[in-house]
């Protein structure tokens, strides 16, 4: 059986302070958010959580993400003990940037693709883990993680999404978000 996870982590620091970018190993993690497509749930992990969050992974046939190579799984990797570089991975952002060739929001594609809207900011999440506002802080983090779910969703089913550019209202964008059908082999032998 597949085992697909869609993930999003927040973090309890911003950029500013931890020095810069080249400083995000620093960056803490206040959760993570995981979709589970064996099981259909959504679960935020909190720190005391991440025993269960490795196990997930590791029994995952393939991590999903928004921009995750470039950010979440950097800044992850130091606090859990999965080489997530290993992992088979699908970064949403990928496709769009190399078509593109800019980056655009996950806000973005999910006004165009979904007809939604993320539901704050990663400086909101921060705020939200200073202040203990664990509420607001899981509920932001598994509404990306929906949003980034759905987005999947929609490429796999029309192997195109939409983007708004300065120069362009309405971008298509072909994708193939498929499952490989060696990554599910290939897993099996990481661990």
């Amino acid at each position: 059986m597949q085992n697909e996870l869609v993930f999003d982590i927040e973090t309890k620091n911003s950029f500013q302070d931890v020095g810069g970018k080249q400083n995000m190993h620093l960056l803490g993690v206040s959760v993570v958010g995981v979709y589970s497509y064996a099981d259909d749930t959504l679960r935020c992990y909190e720190e005391k959580d991440f025993p269960l969050l490795e196990e997930a992974f590791r029994n995952a046939t393939r991590i999903i993400g928004f921009n995750s190579k470039h950010f979440d799984v950097p800044v992850l990797q130091p606090h859990i003990r999965v080489p997530l570089l290993a992992l088979a991975h699908l970064d949403l952002m990928e496709d769009v940037e190399n078509y593109l060739g800019f980056r655009v929001s996950l806000n973005n594609l999910a006004k165009m693709n979904l007809g939604a809207q993320k539901s704050g900011h990663g400086m909101d999440a921060i705020a939200w883990w200073r202040t203990g506002n664990m509420e607001m802080l899981v509920k932001y983090c598994l509404d990306d993680v929906r949003i980034t779910r759905d987005l999947y969703e929609f490429g796999k089913k029309n192997n195109h999404v939409l983007a708004e550019t300065r120069t362009d209202p309405k971008v298509s964008i072909p994708v193939k978000w498929h499952m490989p059908v060696s990554a599910s082999a290939a897993q099996t032998s990481l661990f």
